[in-house]
């Protein structure tokens, strides 16, 4: 897997990113934290740990994400969370999918997969969210807001995801659709976080998300 890097964005993760980088280690692939320049408790936490520090220009998860994947230099990368809540043994099955699409999806609503950190909700939500993909852009996924993602990353600097904040979720499956590039997705379990508190703001952000829907349903592009 020396092909692949691991994406974590990282904010105020002290607590769970010791953990979940011990449990990529085995994996023989780069790994790249992408935070804050001033989030030092995090830094602090992982200084003895082989890994790519990306301190983002700007702020939000979308930000974080879009340099840390735009400085990729590796055939794939894969985004995978600092709170420990996605499941690491998917990684293996992951990048045997990716190598015959452009796109790998994680979901938690595939049968098989499953929460142990959603909420009525969140769950609600992703549903409304995910049913109005299908409806508008004929996105042939379960779980729109889960970016458990592995995808090439030649394909996804071509997308040019412009979104700084969590309409990344959806920007980058939406454009995926505009692109014609190939795409499958899989059932994973998320697991309960290991500390640490959710980051999203589901009125708000999901307020955005809907608007950005929207737009691209009208601009495409």
């Amino acid at each position: 897997m020396k092909d692949l890097t691991i994406i974590i964005p990282a904010k105020n993760e002290h607590e769970s990113l010791p953990v979940v980088l011990k449990s990529l280690i085995k994996f023989k692939c780069a790994i790249t934290v992408s935070l804050k320049k001033d989030d030092l408790l995090t830094i602090n936490a992982i200084k003895k740990f082989k890994v790519n520090i990306h301190k983002q220009s700007k702020i939000g998860y979308g930000n974080s994400l879009t340099e840390a994947i735009e400085k990729c230099k590796t055939k794939y990368f894969c985004i995978f969370n600092a709170d420990g809540s996605f499941e690491a043994k998917d990684l293996y099955r992951m990048y045997k999918i990716v190598k015959k699409t452009d796109f790998v999806f994680a979901s938690r609503y595939d049968r098989g997969g499953g929460s142990d950190d959603d909420s009525i909700l969140t769950l609600v939500g992703n549903f409304f969210f995910t049913a109005l993909a299908k409806i508008f852009f004929s996105l042939r996924i379960n779980d729109i807001l889960y970016t458990y993602i592995m995808g090439r990353t030649k394909s996804f600097k071509k997308i040019k995801v412009k979104n700084n904040d969590f309409r990344f979720c959806v920007e980058l499956p939406i454009k995926m659709i505009f692109k014609n590039y190939k795409y499958t997705s899989f059932p994973s379990k998320e697991k309960k976080r290991i500390a640490g508190e959710k980051k999203v703001n589901e009125f708000k952000d999901g307020f955005l998300i809907l608007l950005e829907m929207i737009r691209l349903f009208f601009i495409r592009k």
